[in-house]
C-alpha cells in the first residue's frame, strides 16, 4: 500500500489520517509541533474507539494508529506518493506549505490540496508541479463522510485526477467533479448561510439556538448553520468567507463582525470549548 503523507494535524488532518488508516493505507502524520501530533494521535484513538457507540463501525484503535507514523516537519512526507495538505485556511500559510513539500517530495507525488474555497489553480502556481496538484474538498467529520468535492485546477493532469479519484474511493469517499471556482460548490452556498446567520445573532434578531431551531423544526436540517460553524471551526469560517469576499471583490460576502469578535477572542467552536455555543 502507498504511504500518504498528510500534512497538518488539526480537526481536518486528524479526520483524513484516521479515514485513510482504518481503510487501510500507511500514513504519516505531519505537522509543526510534537505535542499537537501527540493530541492528534490520542483523538484517533478515542474517536476510533468511540466509533460504534456514535452509530459508525467497529473500529480497532490499535490497528489504526499501528498504521499512522508521525513527523514534524513536512520532510517526513519525502517518500510519500500522494500528500493531502490540510493546514488552515490561509493562502499565506498554504503557500509555504506547499512551497516546503515542492522541494522535498519527488517529482512525481501528487498534491491534494484540502481546501473549501482556495482556488486550485492559483495553489498550483507556486508549485513546480501543476499537472499533479489537484484539490478536495472533505467534509468534517471526514471518516462518517460519504462523499467530497473533487477539483482539478487548469493543468491537472487526467492520471492525476483518476489516481486522487481511485484514493477516494479506497476511502470510501464518493468523489463529485467540480469546477475551480472559489468557494466551489459547497461554500458558495454555506458560507452566505453561515454568515448571513452570524449576522443575525449580531443584529440582535434571534439567539443562536433560535437561528438554529428554524433550520432544524423548518427545515429538517441534521444541524443548524451555527452549530455547524462550531463544528467547522468559527475562525476557519471567517477564514473562508475572507477569501470569498477577496476573490469575488462582492460584498454579499463581507465578513459578520461577529465572526472577527470570536475569532480574536478565541471562541473557535468545538476545538476551543467555546463558540456559539460552550463545550463541554
Amino acid at each position: 500500500m502507498a504511504l500518504i503523507g498528510v500534512i497538518g494535524a488539526g480537526v481536518m488532518g486528524v479526520g483524513v489520517a484516521q479515514n485513510l488508516a482504518q481503510t487501510g493505507h500507511d500514513v504519516v502524520l505531519v505537522d509543526k509541533d510534537e505535542q499537537i501530533l501527540k493530541e492528534a494521535l490520542e483523538t484517533i484513538s478515542r474517536n476510533a474507539r468511540m466509533s460504534r457507540l456514535m452509530g459508525g463501525p467497529a473500529l480497532d484503535a490499535d490497528e489504526i494508529l499501528s498504521r499512522i507514523t508521525t513527523s514534524v516537519g513536512v520532510g517526513g512526507a519525502a517518500k510519500a506518493e500522494v500528500v493531502i495538505e490540510n493546514v488552515t485556511e490561509n493562502w499565506e500559510v498554504k503557500r509555504a506549505v506547499h512551497e516546503e513539500l515542492d522541494e522535498v517530495c519527488g517529482p512525481d507525488t501528487v498534491f491534494v490540496v484540502n481546501t473549501s474555497a482556495i482556488p486550485i489553480t492559483k495553489m498550483a502556481s507556486i508549485t513546480r508541479r501543476p499537472d499533479k496538484v489537484v484539490g478536495v474538498h472533505f467534509m468534517n467529520p471526514v471518516p462518517a463522510k460519504p462523499a467530497c468535492e473533487l477539483i482539478p485546477g487548469f493543468h491537472t493532469s487526467a492520471e492525476t485526477v483518476e489516481r486522487t479519484r481511485d484514493l477516494l474511493k479506497a476511502m470510501g469517499k464518493k468523489a463529485i467533479d467540480v469546477k475551480d471556482a472559489c468557494g466551489f460548490v459547497s461554500n458558495r452556498v454555506l458560507m452566505l448561510t453561515v454568515n448571513e446567520a452570524a449576522y443575525l445573532v449580531h443584529e440582535g434578531v434571534a439567539t443562536a439556538e433560535s437561528v438554529d431551531e428554524v433550520f432544524r423544526s423548518c427545515f429538517g436540517h441534521p444541524m443548524g448553520p451555527l452549530e455547524t460553524a462550531d463544528l467547522i471551526g468559527v475562525d476557519t469560517i471567517l477564514y473562508s468567507v475572507e477569501v470569498l469576499y477577496e476573490h469575488y471583490a462582492d460584498s454579499k460576502y463581507r465578513p459578520c463582525p461577529l465572526l472577527k469578535q470570536m475569532t480574536d477572542a478565541g471562541l473557535h467552536g468545538r476545538k476551543s470549548g467555546r463558540g456559539f455555543y460552550t463545550y463541554n
